[in-house]
């Protein structure tokens, strides 16, 4: 496969106001993704997950280093990646239809193709029969069903999501893991996806890296050679219980780490 994004020498410095110190947030980062891969990204609180993540979409510049979109360099936002953030980003005065074809009418897409693209999506994530309802008559997993497939329908060349599901009781968390994770299996889009969860990681990627504690570093790459199709009772297995528990004693000890630099 060819690589889709190459992450080369990256830092981020954010500057200090007043007698602030500057903040290296992210240090040195080199990353390959693959066109149709699903990567799946774990760290402590504060290591520059999701830094890393806007910059690849374009929301935040990097200090050093130069990020590319397959072989072009990344210097702002742009239809060509599409975020899902874990704030529901929905416009309120929209219909579930006319959120999802918001990028369509920007891009100025023909009208058919719009209107084909948009069912198509609205059927994948499960919203056949709301297309005119508004995001306050949606569940939270509703609205972040919407979100997908408004990024979706936009045909990114990758899609960037920064804890979709953080906000979601568990049980729709599981359900949204499912539905994301079905979508990716028959659209094979590229993925990268930042999560606490160390069982949401697991579950999803393809491959997940392990970021270290501030300023963030990439610490492990871990492929994840689960079979496809998964489905939730593949959390009882023992290669997944390993992998868990590798995972998780590499995400603690970064952790513990972050904890003790604080104290001092």
């Amino acid at each position: 496969m060819d690589d889709l994004v190459e992450v080369k020498e990256v830092r981020k410095i954010f500057k200090g106001k007043g007698k602030s110190p500057d903040v290296l947030a992210v240090d040195t980062v080199n990353l390959k993704i693959k066109k149709n891969e699903f990567i799946t990204i774990l760290g402590p609180s504060g290591c520059g997950k999701s830094t890393l993540l806007r910059m690849i979409g374009g929301l935040e510049k990097q200090s050093e280093g130069i990020i590319y979109l397959a072989r072009n360099e990344i210097t702002g936002p742009s239809a060509n990646r599409g975020m899902v953030f874990q704030a529901y980003s929905l416009f309120p005065w929209l219909t579930v239809e006319e959120n999802i074809q918001f990028g369509s009418k920007i891009k100025k897409m023909e009208s058919a193709k719009k209107k084909a693209i948009t069912q198509q999506y609205i059927e994948l994530v499960g919203l056949k029969g709301f297309e005119q309802h508004y995001p306050k008559q949606l569940s939270g997993g509703m609205q972040q069903r919407v979100a997908i497939a408004r990024a979706l329908a936009n045909e990114p060349e990758i899609l960037l999501l920064d804890e979709p599901f953080g906000a979601l009781d568990s049980q729709t968390r599981l359900i949204m893991q499912e539905l994301l994770l079905t979508i990716w299996e028959k659209t094979h889009k590229t993925i990268l996806f930042i999560t606490h969860d160390v069982e949401e990681a697991i579950f999803l990627g393809t491959r997940v890296l392990t970021m270290t504690s501030r300023p963030g570093k990439i610490k492990a790459d871990i492929p994840i050679t689960l079979e496809h199709p998964r489905s939730y009772k593949i959390k009882t297995e023992h290669h997944f219980i390993d992998l868990k528990e590798q995972l998780t004693e590499l995400i603690r000890s970064e952790s513990l780490k972050s904890i003790e630099l604080q104290a001092q």
